[in-house]
């Protein structure tokens, strides 16, 4: 039985006293919701690495592999989602999904109704565990209310309580609890920070949009402008690897540890972006140049740069010429852009042996790697 969300409240010493060995199952078979974004894909990569059977649920199917089945459903609609679920019989849940609304009451009526009317489309099928990728806007508030009010100091920890404040992640969590107290599965919860990964279409995307950014100014050689905080800029933070996401998923619904508890996931190294600014404009042969006294944000920089694009696509033989599709201006503003230090404690989840570790330079390079094998970008500056 699930607990009570109180008992997300844990100390260290009960995590670390708590068995690391895995859960067995003769047959696994995995529900990944949000399969097509960047959470989602990479937790689809990490299951069919582990010889799971994969059933990927997203508004439009993604491509045919193998292991993998997909489901089109409508999250919003608990009518289309009993339709598409009723015949299924996963035994894990992998939920990455959200549809971003216009203010956090809809954002709660949204995402907290697309979790409980999913896991209502499962009541009958044999679910074992059930994970939820969550955010740091746990402990930092939404977005309407962003960085404000009475936040929790950094490092954040788990054992933090809540804001009062409404925040979509709550819902979240709590539509969870509910259905894992009524249906008898375990849960976790995941927080992740900013994630760098592999996804096209995506809202939430740094890695990409940073790519296109360094292409766009390669080209007519304009300089690699920084274009947030002095804060940021000069501050400690992290970032979470969409594949270090995945791994810590898969183990927590595998391992007596990860069950029915809520684990901050990042990287697990710090890093000041004036450092690595450098470091990825020598991927992209481009001029770094620092921030000014006040941010220059991407999505009044890139106005009007479809076109800019566009030709680089052509130029290139680049597979997308949209790049609307590539880029999430306001959503890597947002990050760069803040005045607050953003900094995640992991100590729980390595207390209770997930252990896992990536160095962001390395994070950034294959990713923007893969993409210029895939034809997004153009050639690297090798």
């Amino acid at each position: 039985m699930a607990r009570e969300p109180a008992a997300l409240c844990l100390t260290m010493t009960s995590a670390q006293n708590t068995p690391t060995t895995p859960t067995t199952a003769p047959h696994r078979t995995a529900l990944v919701v949000g399969a097509t974004g960047i959470s989602g894909s990479a937790v689809t990569d990490e299951l069919l690495s582990a010889g799971w059977t994969v059933l990927a649920l997203s508004r439009r199917p993604g491509q045919a592999r193998e292991g993998v089945r997909w489901l089109s459903a409508d999250l919003r609609s608990a009518d289309d989602l009993r339709r598409v679920l009723a015949p299924e019989r996963p035994t894990h849940v992998f939920f990455t999904a959200w549809s971003r609304q216009a203010t956090e009451q809809e954002n709660i009526t949204v995402n907290g109704g697309m979790v409980r009317d999913l896991l209502a489309a499962l009541t009958v099928a044999p679910l074992e565990h059930v994970a939820l990728v969550t955010g740091l806007k746990h402990y930092l508030g939404p977005f309407e209310a962003y960085g404000q009010g009475n936040m929790p100091d950094t490092p954040f920890r788990e054992e933090e309580p809540r804001l009062d404040a409404p925040n979509f992640y709550y819902a979240q969590e709590d539509a969870l609890f509910a259905a894992a107290a009524a249906q008898g599965f375990t849960w976790s919860v995941h927080r992740s920070h900013t994630m760098i990964g592999h996804a096209v279409g995506n809202l939430m995307n740094m890695g990409l949009t940073l790519a296109v950014y360094a292409s766009i100014c390669r080209s007519p050689g304009r300089p690699f402008v920084f274009p947030g905080s002095e804060m940021q800029w000069n501050g400690l933070t992290d970032v979470t690897d969409a594949t270090i996401l995945a791994e810590q998923m898969v183990w927590a619904a595998t391992h007596d540890a990860g069950r029915d508890e809520a684990f901050n996931v990042v990287n697990g190294d710090i890093f000041r972006w004036r450092r690595l600014w450098s470091q990825l404009a020598a991927q992209f042969g481009v001029e770094p140049v620092g921030p000014s006294a006040v941010p220059q944000p991407l999505e009044d920089q890139m106005q009007g740069i479809d076109e800019v694009w566009a030709s680089i696509a052509a130029e290139h033989g680049l597979t997308e010429a949209d790049v609307s599709r590539l880029a999430s201006w306001w959503h890597t503003d947002a990050d760069l852009g803040r005045t607050i230090e953003v900094v995640t404690d992991v100590s729980k989840s390595r207390l209770a042996g997930f252990t896992s570790f990536h160095r962001t330079i390395d994070s950034f390079t294959a990713l923007f790697e893969r993409y210029e094998r895939e034809g997004l970008i153009p050639p690297l500056a090798h």
